[in-house]
């Protein structure tokens, strides 16, 4: 799954970084994916209510930490480095997000639409309806921004820094996008988080 990266050329110093082996998708990590995935499964099939809201809160946690770790604290830090630090971060951190982001995101949605629909939130005239509803579009945007653009600029990072000569401007158009789509939907989260303390207090 991994080849040697070839030297990038420093910014700051004109010397080559060092050739790294980069994995975009980690396999030490698949297991750890199976064992979400088969949990979420399983509170869906036995509709366990705490499995439910174990696989459901602890997604959403995750994921809202995560985007916004991401967006707050590590887009600035990134923001001070140089070309070639940033690609050294990103051939340790990008791998992780790979599988990392679609876990959480699998987990929040799927066992928190089982949990509506056990609690009929869903169903026309429910005093939660509406609520719900307008967390599901925010999360739907979510989701999309999170698959659609995060995961597609991490995955184009780690097939740049494989090529025999990474491009390091690329590199960091990348990162900064990721970094920023990860800053607006942790607000998003935010909202989000309004929205179920608001559900859960009716």
């Amino acid at each position: 799954m991994s080849q040697g990266a070839a030297t990038a050329p420093s910014a700051d110093s004109g010397a080559p970084t060092p050739a790294r082996d980069i994995q975009v998708v980690p396999l030490k990590g698949l297991p750890f994916v199976a064992v979400a995935v088969v949990f979420v499964t399983y509170a869906i099939a036995s509709n366990s209510r705490w499995a439910l809201m174990f696989s459901h809160v602890a997604g959403g946690a995750m994921w809202t930490a995560i985007d916004l770790y991401v967006g707050v604290i590590v887009g600035p830090i990134l923001g001070g480095l140089s070309i070639p630090a940033r690609a050294e971060f990103s051939a340790k951190f990008m791998p992780k997000m790979v599988l990392l982001m679609p876990t959480v995101v699998m987990m929040t949605l799927a066992a928190g639409f089982q949990i509506a629909m056990n609690l009929g939130w869903l169903v026309p005239g429910a005093v939660n309806r509406p609520w719900l509803i307008t967390s599901m579009l925010i999360v739907g945007v979510m989701a999309v921004v999170a698959l659609g653009l995060l995961e597609p600029a991490n995955i184009a990072v780690l097939f740049e820094m494989r090529k025999s000569e990474p491009d390091g401007e690329v590199i960091d158009r990348l990162m900064r996008r990721f970094v920023y789509t990860a800053g607006i939907t942790g607000i998003m989260q935010i909202a989000t988080l309004v929205i179920m303390t608001r559900v859960a207090t009716q």
